[in-house]
């Protein structure tokens, strides 16, 4: 049982670190929301941000319900080992009366000389007289036991107190969360209402960009596809100096012919599939991944071939793992992208106003990579893809606590 109470601590300082984390995601929304605010001539950008928002909220509340939830196990643990020592301190303490009753009654010198005197032979005597220290000795160690077991039963009881104010504590936070997840939903629908009016001119715009980002994306299939063809190209001319001999393998440029060492960093790459750092120091995603409906406008599906991440201006992109960069992209006058290799997978960093690393460049975790550009609705986005040879995948299931 101690094992399992040890887990739900464990697994309620997770929690804690989590709701922190998710409670300065919040802040850091609020924030950039009222700078948009300012500045937004259209109020579409503000239903992403208040919907991010809005999701954020629901994550805090399910965070501090679970914490809830394994306090209220623990809660029960500590009330079963409480009735438990009540039990054990009722038979002590009723055995302890006894002994003393019976030491009552022979308590006397005389009682006891007695007692060893009417011996029938020296062993006898012998086996008596350590009786008689024994049963002392039992009576002082079970004196100690029942102040133990008492002392435990405060300390759990003290203990229950505690967790009983915490979970009333957590009950109250949840509440206030609820309420104020309602009020943004609330304003959520009557910023939305108030927009629908532009509905052409913003569809006509929302179409324009996804053309735009479709554009980009072939361009980028392309560079991936470059990249893949030119290792295939390395890695045979290097096969064909080792071994002359050696029929030449038929090499694609949709699949990379793994290396032994390109296959090591391939293989730490998946290995910490979950558990990469952002590509940005603070921030929270705007855009998810695949096909999605926009959020005033359901029937209009968006597609993404990576996620787009909000952060402060002035904010940097940063490398998820070592590599190597295949490509620095300009994909307009104000958008340079990044293309950093990982074996036979690939990330894409998006929308950068300049760029601090070179073609060839072997890069490392957490390396800066570039300024990203901030537009000129005071926006700082970054759109970041990964892919494995010329597959996207969601770069949510990538990296860590998404």
């Amino acid at each position: 049982m101690t094992s399992v109470m040890w887990g739900q601590e464990s697994q309620q300082e997770k929690l804690e670190k989590r709701k922190a984390e998710i409670q300065q995601e919040i802040l850091a929304n609020e924030k950039l929301l009222q700078t948009v605010k300012k500045k937004e001539k259209s109020a579409v950008n503000v239903v992403v941000l208040q919907n991010n928002k809005i999701k954020l909220k629901e994550k805090l509340i399910n965070t501090t319900e679970k914490q809830a939830r394994i306090l209220s196990n623990d809660m029960y643990i500590n009330q079963l080992k409480i009735n438990k020592l009540n039990r054990e301190l009722v038979v002590l303490k009723e055995d302890y009366a006894k002994m003393i009753v019976k030491s009552y009654k022979s308590r006397s010198e005389q009682s006891r000389a007695m007692f060893l005197l009417s011996s029938e032979n020296f062993l006898q005597a012998y086996k008596r007289a350590q009786y008689m220290k024994q049963y002392t000795s039992f009576r002082k160690m079970q004196g100690e036991e029942i102040k133990s077991k008492t002392d435990e039963l405060l300390g759990f009881n003290r203990k229950l107190d505690t967790q009983k104010v915490a979970k009333k504590k957590l009950i109250a936070e949840n509440n206030k969360e609820k309420m104020s997840l309602e009020k943004e939903r609330k304003e959520q629908e009557k910023l939305v209402n108030s927009i629908k009016k532009d509905k052409k001119k913003i569809i006509a715009s929302i179409k324009k960009k996804q053309q735009e980002s479709r554009a980009i994306d072939r361009q980028i299939d392309r560079l991936i596809r470059e990249a893949i063809a030119e290792a295939n190209r390395k890695a045979a001319s290097e096969n064909a100096k080792n071994n002359p001999n050696a029929p030449v393998p038929a090499y694609t440029s949709s699949r990379i012919v793994l290396t032994a060492e390109s296959k090591i960093l391939a293989d730490n790459f998946r290995a910490n599939k979950g558990k990469l750092p952002w590509p940005v120091e603070k921030g929270f995603v705007s855009l998810g991944y695949g096909d999605q409906p926009h959020p005033v406008y359901p029937s209009l599906v968006i597609h993404n071939s990576g996620i787009e991440i909000t952060t402060d201006q002035g904010a940097t992109a940063r490398a998820v793992f070592g590599g190597e960069v295949t490509s620095v992209i300009v994909l307009s006058p104000v958008n340079k992208a990044v293309m950093i290799q990982h074996g036979d997978c690939f990330t894409v960093y998006q929308n950068l106003s300049s760029v601090f690393v070179s073609k060839g460049d072997k890069v490392n975790i957490k390396q800066s990579l570039g300024k990203i550009r901030t537009n000129g609705e005071g926006k700082t986005i970054l759109k970041f893809t990964i892919s494995q040879n010329t597959t996207y995948n969601n770069p949510a299931s990538w990296l860590y606590n998404m």
